[in-house]
């Protein structure tokens, strides 16, 4: 939904860390902004089809415990530069981090989700030639938000517990 004011439903998470605000419902869809480290995420298409989006959160959420085992990707590095160093990776290498694949809604950014110690980092990135020329401060930006396992997987928990209930509970 692009213009006009929109009417907050349901806030879930930080939008200075990461957070999912769930808004309106337009037919078959529903208006979901992902923001991460103050940036809005789907700034370029915020309409989800639930059953999908329900799916992904879902599944990003039990993939929680292997993320929290893995290794850090590069140790040392601050997150930005993990981020530029697994987009130079080949594809194999960087899947097992990748976070966020949720679809059209979230298919601008390239994101990533890795441990850094005792917490997890997402880190995301906008490609979208379109995107980068209506915000050219975000051309080469690696955007990050630390944020403690626990708090990322009661998130995605209960923005999947508040979509699926208010998806059920609509009309048609």
């Amino acid at each position: 939904m692009r213009g006009g004011e929109r009417r907050l439903t349901h806030l879930v998470g930080s939008k200075d860390r990461f957070a999912l605000e769930l808004g309106e419902r337009s037919g078959g869809l529903r208006r979901v902004d992902v923001w991460l480290a103050g940036q809005h995420l789907t700034c370029d298409d915020d309409m989800a089809y639930v059953p999908q989006l329900l799916e992904s959160l879902r599944s990003d959420r039990a993939g929680l415990d292997s993320v929290n085992r893995l290794p850090p990707p590069f140790p040392g590095l601050p997150p930005e530069a993990a981020h530029r160093r697994l987009q130079a990776e080949d594809g194999e290498r960087r899947e097992q981090w990748w976070f966020l694949r949720w679809g059209p809604t979230t298919d601008n950014v390239v994101t990533y989700l890795f441990r850094d110690g005792e917490r997890l980092v997402i880190t995301a990135e906008f490609w979208r030639d379109e995107h980068l020329q209506r915000h050219p401060e975000h051309a080469g930006a690696v955007f990050a938000a630390e944020i403690p396992a626990e708090e990322l997987a009661t998130v995605l928990q209960d923005a999947a517990a508040a979509l699926g209930q208010r998806w059920s509970s609509s009309d048609g």
